[in-house]
């Protein structure tokens, strides 16, 4: 029951505390509590209706933060929190506090928390601890010792948790981990300098999303020129048919998308290396005394890859040395010394 003084003490419960076995496989589980808003069935009065919702990221306290930039001045012991969160829902309930959870600004950053997070389920985190005795070579218990007998991570800042730094989001080794690997992969998906390059490049797709669910994507970015699906590869070229249009697909994934509830990758395409097709390269080449010498000892003369550098066959050439299977006269490929 709730110990607040200015609050109605019947019926005004707190959250149950669960465990994540008790809730399930799924860790990104957010619960709600309506207030009164369900029937007691023994005493048909009304309670509170306490509700599971799975559509948190599952993400530390820092990073969330980080990507909402909410500065956290909420204070730190019982009796100030208790009293800092009666005059917020005062404020609430008059309309001083404005606070904006579906605005552009928040719904940008809540889909980057979506792109930061796992798409499966992580269950490593119910497993128990690591044996400090294990580590120090002193356990004696064997098989019956209820921690795991593993090292630790050689990471010396993730070797420093604590559980009061993740709860109020501060100095968090893991949330910087993840940051840093987001700044990573925003640096790596940065647009190519060559304005030409106007496809993008998504993996990953299941057999689930067709050809026209990635039309569908991504034709809200601009008009595309042409859509190619590689069913064996797993694999789509998306190519529109404006610069600006790629670039605005790009910018909303950052490095991946979600299409039918499916997550894939997007990157930028590049363009095939292509050979050497100038003319002064390839005199460059013709001229040079090293690669004449080498072609004069297999018979090959050096002008014979003028004609844009395809080496021709014998006797097409001039000047050249011929091959002694060429000449009828000959048996085999010495000549006769008879």
């Amino acid at each position: 029951m709730s110990k607040a003084e200015s609050k109605e003490s019947w019926e005004d419960s707190d959250f149950p505390i669960l465990c994540e076995i008790c809730l399930g496989e799924n860790p990104y589980v957010r619960m709600t509590k309506q207030k009164f808003g369900d029937e007691c069935k023994m005493v048909t009065g009304p309670k509170n209706a306490i509700q599971e919702n799975g559509d948190m990221p599952g993400l530390p306290v820092q990073v969330r933060d980080t990507a909402l930039e909410l500065e956290d001045s909420t204070p730190q012991s019982d009796v100030n929190k208790q009293f800092y969160n009666q005059s917020l829902e005062k404020k609430m309930e008059t309309g001083q506090l404005d606070l904006d959870f579906v605005g552009s600004k928040n719904s940008a950053a809540r889909e980057q928390l979506t792109r930061m997070s796992r798409t499966n389920p992580y269950y490593k985190r119910n497993l128990p601890h690591i044996c400090s005795f294990f580590v120090k070579g002193e356990c004696t218990r064997g098989n019956e010792c209820p921690y795991r007998h593993e090292l630790p991570d050689d990471d010396p800042e993730l070797s420093k948790q604590n559980i009061v730094d993740r709860y109020y989001g501060r100095n968090d080794p893991v949330a910087k981990k993840i940051l840093n690997r987001n700044k990573k992969s925003d640096l790596l998906f940065s647009p190519p300098a060559d304005k030409s390059i106007t496809s993008l490049f998504v993996s990953g797709i299941p057999d689930t999303i067709t050809k026209s669910d990635i039309n569908d994507y991504f034709i809200a970015f601009g008009e595309i020129k042409s859509l190619v699906l590689v069913e064996k590869s797993k694999c789509a070229f998306v190519n529109f048919k404006h610069r600006a249009s790629a670039e605005a697909a790009a910018d909303s994934s950052l490095g991946s998308c979600t299409i039918n509830g499916h997550r894939v990758k997007l990157s930028w395409g590049r363009p095939r290396p292509k050979g050497p097709q100038n003319s002064d390269s390839i005199s460059k080449l013709a001229n040079n005394p090293e690669v004449a010498e080498k072609l004069a000892k297999k018979g090959v003369s050096s002008k014979s890859i003028s004609n844009n550098g395809i080496v021709l066959p014998p006797k097409i050439t001039n000047n050249i040395i011929s091959y002694p299977s060429q000449d009828p006269t000959l048996y085999g490929s010495s000549t006769s010394k008879d």
